[in-house]
């Protein structure tokens, strides 16, 4: 059960960062990293979304937790206070 608890911990801790920009860098397999700024639009019980204004469009990407919580999906929360990482090891 302690997976669970986690996963709700990182939910949580994104739920307060709701509207926020972020720095996402995402793990998509065979050596390719993505790097993209957005804005953390929305937390459902088992994704989050993120959306992304690129040159001549937006997007909405969704992550789950488990991405967090497995480093797949490292997220940095661009606060007034400064820059707060999202991490999934605890």
């Amino acid at each position: 059960m302690a997976p669970k608890k986690v996963l709700a911990e990182i939910k949580q801790d994104l739920d307060s960062f709701v509207g926020n920009k972020i720095r996402l860098k995402a793990n998509r397999g065979r050596n390719k990293v993505v790097e993209r700024i957005g804005v953390l639009e929305r937390t459902y019980p088992n994704i989050f979304v993120v959306r992304i204004d690129e040159k001549r469009s937006e997007r909405r990407v969704s992550y789950s937790y488990s991405d967090v919580l497995t480093e797949t999906v490292e997220l940095v929360v661009c606060h007034q206070d400064g820059e707060i990482k999202i991490a999934g090891a605890r």
